[in-house]
């Protein structure tokens, strides 16, 4: 691994360009989690069959941006959990029991939003479904 850093341009000189520099590092980021976290395929599998509901039962507009909003935050606490991981290998490669408390933590919050996507997909898939029955 090189130990020079990458080249990032400075902003006063071109804003455009060091935007350019801060968006491919973020998709950089999310391409990375979804191809390494075997978690983050379960998700958008679930996801998938959520949008598919949400066309099935002509979910509103209001209730596809809530849908949208918790995949998107249950997605980027992935991402998060990925990074805290990451940063807690590099600099505590034995075990600490500290390490294992931010990693755990990282991990507890992304059960805290899974778990909330669930409250709301029952808040809104709930009661059509009933409804079928």
């Amino acid at each position: 691994m090189s130990s020079r850093p990458p080249f990032v341009p400075n902003p006063r000189q071109n804003f455009l360009l060091s935007r350019w520099f801060s968006v491919k590092a973020a998709l950089t980021g999310a391409a990375y989690t979804l191809r390494t976290q075997p978690n983050a395929w379960i998700e958008l599998t679930a996801f998938a069959v959520v949008a598919l509901a949400g066309w099935y039962f002509r979910v509103s507009a209001v209730e596809w941006a809530i849908l949208g909003f918790t995949v998107a935050g249950v997605l980027a606490l992935e991402a998060v959990n990925t990074a805290v991981e990451a940063v807690v290998d590099l600099v505590s490669p034995d075990y600490h029991p500290l390490a294992k408390i931010a990693k755990d933590a990282a991990a507890g919050a992304l059960i805290f939003a899974l778990l909330g996507s669930l409250i709301v997909a029952g808040a809104i898939f709930g009661p059509r479904i009933l409804a079928l029955l």
